[in-house]
């Protein structure tokens, strides 16, 4: 793709010359002065290759996930060390929760001063430590010559195994330097191949099985193994239960798809469950209530999310696409019985119990309506975002996008402006709280300035709503929770982007379709009074929901 002579080449260029040896095409990041050669050469190379600067460096993380996650490529951030770093590592954790392909880019000290403590600009005590324990794997340039293999390491780590984000770092020096270098080919994925034992005990299990069932978690979306996991599912006749991450794995319309409250009705009922790219436990690191006897498979790329406090069962260390279909080439004939209508009642179930969580619903009924199919929907940790985990319809992959267990409140909308960025042909809808939009506020700069296509939504109550339920139910008070907001119109006008305040799903609905007509930015702020709790659909620990689950084989369910 790049130049591969062998050319004298400064560490700025031959990171860059990389990069675009690695098919990227857009960095975000903040320039400073120990990135100044990696900047310049970025400017030399902006027919190739795009700098997206924000006004935050936690907003250059969270737009590296945001891409990675809703375009399938990897997403690329460039920091200054010490409080660049920092201040990026709420993305970066972010990024590991969520098994995203982001590569961090950190700047570093002189290398020659490196762990000696004198006090260099921006110098924290082990930063290169700090970047292990949230990434993948780790490098640190010592000379130019190191950078180009550093970096290809970097996207075989993405591309191969678990994908999760990877860090290097660069000294100045090193980037100022010259020396002759050859840009690297292109990184390819290595899959890893399942055990043929074991996918052979996976096949006969369900092909034997009297009501399989499919747990579709995190990994089958990251892999990409929705058409294997459709098939697979047609023919051995198994409901997919997909989890928060998992969402999008089967589009919600097809007849075999069940969100997580799904799960509560056909897998105390399963006698084989194929765990599909999920660790398999809760909340709270208990195993995921099945069946007493059921038997399990689970497939995954990480050995260590087959182990721990789960059942005894076939294990396939793999990605789920290729043990997908591994398993469906291994399969018997087998003539399962439809379970369409079963099914049909177990979603009928979970839309009797969303559908009376209210005004939730109907704001997210005023979401869906505005959106297209592909179009993608970036939660937050807000009452509206909880609550669409289950009860937004998702059509297909890397359309709906959450902080997964990390729970990062604010994430939302600076990793919305990294899906827009990516995505200029969908519209992107970021549904936030007073609270966490609070921590990206800065960004509308950033929003004003790209024209992005996106749809900024915030539910205004004056609160850190999910703090003060919790306070209230738990010690009879609330403490702490208040905000003081700004006039969102007021600010919206300050960037000139185009804005609405309203207080009705109808009129929610209107503003959404009319930004979408309209396309570029729009700020629609949704006055908003204390919630219902959508917990007991959401977490099983919560007291159960009322009527109970229907049982999918058509035999009486005790009240």
């Amino acid at each position: 793709m790049g130049d591969n002579s062998l050319k004298e080449r400064t560490g700025g260029e031959a990171l860059v010359a990389q990069l675009i040896e690695e098919g990227v095409v857009d960095v975000f990041g903040i320039p400073g002065v120990q990135l100044d050669w990696a900047v310049e050469a970025l400017r030399q190379a902006a027919d190739r290759i795009r700098f997206i600067v924000p006004r935050h460096e936690q907003a250059a993380s969270y737009m590296a996930d945001g891409y990675a996650r809703t375009t399938g490529r990897e997403g690329v951030c460039m920091v200054v060390p010490g409080p660049g770093v920092l201040n990026a590592l709420a993305g970066l954790s972010t990024a590991y929760a969520c098994n995203s392909r982001v590569l961090f880019i950190a700047g570093q000290i002189p290398s020659n001063t490196i762990g000696q403590g004198f006090g260099m600009l921006h110098e924290i005590p082990d930063q290169s430590g700090i970047l292990k324990s949230l990434t993948k794997w780790h490098g640190i340039a010592h000379r130019v010559e190191d950078i180009p293999g550093l970096v290809h390491e970097a996207f075989m780590q993405m591309r191969s195994g678990r994908p999760r984000p990877v860090a290097i770092e660069l000294p100045p020096d090193i980037l100022q330097n010259k020396a002759p270098v050859a840009v690297i080919p292109r990184a390819v994925s290595v899959p890893t191949v399942p055990d043929e034992a074991s996918v052979a005990d996976a096949a006969k299990l369900l092909a034997e099985a009297r009501f399989p069932v499919i747990y579709a978690g995190g990994g089958a979306a990251a892999s990409g193994a929705g058409e294997a996991i459709r098939v697979l599912a047609e023919r051995i006749q198994a409901p997919v239960v997909m989890t928060e991450g998992g969402r999008g794995t089967l589009s919600d319309r097809h007849p075999l798809a069940l969100v997580s409250l799904g799960g509560r009705a056909v897998l105390p009922h399963a006698d084989v469950v194929l765990v599909a790219g999920s660790r398999f436990v809760d909340a709270i690191a208990r195993p995921t209530h099945v069946a007493e006897g059921a038997r399990f498979i689970y497939l995954n790329i990480e050995p260590a999310d087959m182990a721990g406090p789960r059942q005894m069962g076939t294990r396939i260390a793999a990605d789920v696409k290729t043990g997908v279909e591994a398993i469906l080439a291994a399969l018997p004939a087998r003539e399962a019985s439809p379970r369409g209508e079963q099914i049909a009642a177990v979603k009928a179930w979970c839309a009797e119990q969303i559908d009376a969580i209210q005004p939730q619903n109907a704001f997210m009924r005023a979401l869906r309506a505005s959106m297209a199919n592909d179009d993608i929907l970036v939660s937050e940790l807000t009452q509206l975002g909880y609550y669409s985990n289950i009860a937004f319809p998702v059509y297909g992959p890397r359309r709906f996008v959450t902080p997964g267990y990390q729970g990062t409140l604010g994430y939302g909308f600076n990793t919305a402006l990294g899906a827009a960025h990516g995505n200029s042909d969908r519209r992107v809808v970021s549904i936030n709280g007073d609270g966490g939009f609070a921590w990206g506020i800065q960004e509308l700069s950033t929003v004003a300035r790209d024209q992005l296509n996106l749809s900024i939504v915030v539910f205004v109550d004056g609160r850190y709503g999910n703090v003060q339920r919790i306070q209230k139910r738990t010690f009879g008070i609330e403490f702490a929770t208040e905000l003081r907001n700004p006039e969102y119109q007021a600010l919206a006008a300050a960037y000139g982007i185009p804005s609405a305040e309203v207080e009705t799903p109808e009129a929610l609905e209107a503003e959404l379709a009319a930004a979408k007509a309209r396309g570029g930015p729009a700020l629609i702020a949704v006055k908003v009074g204390e919630m219902p709790s959508p917990w007991a659909l959401i977490h099983p620990f919560v007291p159960p929901v009322s009527p109970p689950p229907p049982n999918p084989l058509g035999e009486p369910t005790a009240a």
